[in-house]
């Protein structure tokens, strides 16, 4: 039977460059993803993490960076530090970024979910998503993204 996956596409007014800049950047993560940033010199084959901006020590998801084609696609394996190197409770993120009338048609295929971080992405993926786009639009992030957040909000 095959693992579920989660799918999200979102329109940016922005270039494609920006849009992976932003996926990538520490300094822009942390603004729409909860005080997190992704670390790597996002080359394939080298790991990467997702940590705590404060304290980098503090890592919540880690991998490998499976694919990278600056701008056009990202592809990462995804895990909890403790679950790394069990493929049981290993998943893959995909962003597609593709100019499209204009804009930024960045698609996000989170696959090989297990159910407890379908769970998890599912609540994830759309507030960090629509704070991204309107920082790279507007110039300010959502609010609630620019905090950290904890279980149940």
């Amino acid at each position: 039977m095959p693992k579920p996956e989660y799918v999200y596409v979102i329109y940016i007014e922005a270039p494609c460059e920006k849009v992976f800049d932003a996926l990538i950047d520490p300094e822009m993560n942390k603004e729409y993803w909860g005080r997190h940033c992704n670390l790597s010199d996002w080359k394939t084959g080298s790991s990467w993490q997702h940590a705590d901006y404060d304290d980098r020590s503090k890592v919540v998801v880690a991998g490998t960076v499976i694919e990278s084609d600056r701008p056009h696609r990202l592809v990462l394996s995804w895990a909890r530090p403790e679950s790394l190197g069990d493929p049981d409770k290993t998943s893959r993120v995909t962003f597609s970024i593709d100019e499209q009338f204009g804009s930024t048609r960045l698609t996000v295929v989170h696959d090989e979910l297990d159910s407890e971080m379908l769970r998890a992405i599912s609540g994830g993926w759309p507030p960090i998503l629509s704070s991204l786009k309107t920082l790279l639009e507007t110039g300010a992030s959502l609010p609630m993204t620019r905090r950290r957040w904890k279980s149940g909000n």
